[in-house]
């Protein structure tokens, strides 16, 4: 069983930065793939990144490659998103996600959840 906290999660404005954190409970943290989907008003849960277990293989959505860094500390059980440049369409709530194995970009593949937190870049 993993539970899931987010932080970091505020207002900007466009071109800035946020870092979101998830820190994760469990003794098996470093078995889990981790990543980050995101849910504008109105719309479904999007895949961001995603991060292996042993922090060696990425992956990004298309529309955030090049603008966030997904990494993670096993040590301090905690994966982190670092988002720059940030556009008034990245607006949305960012959830922590995990599973065990590999990753994959359905949201459906995802055991795990945090609550969430909420993201808002102004134009």
């Amino acid at each position: 069983q993993v539970h899931l906290v987010e932080s970091g999660g505020g207002l900007v404005q466009a071109g800035g930065s946020l870092r979101l954190s998830c820190a994760a409970s469990g003794r098996t943290f470093s078995s889990y793939a981790m990543g980050w989907f995101r849910q504008a008003p109105g719309k479904g849960r999007d895949f961001v990144a995603a991060i292996s277990w042993s922090g060696g293989t990425t992956s990004y959505a298309t529309s955030v490659k090049g603008r966030f860094t997904i990494s993670r500390d096993n040590a301090k059980n905690t994966v982190y998103l670092q988002m720059n440049s940030l556009r008034p369409e990245d607006t949305a709530v960012y959830y922590c996600v995990a599973r065990q194995g590999t990753y994959y970009y359905g949201s459906d593949y995802w055991g795990y959840w945090g609550q969430g937190t909420q993201v808002t870049v102004s134009s």
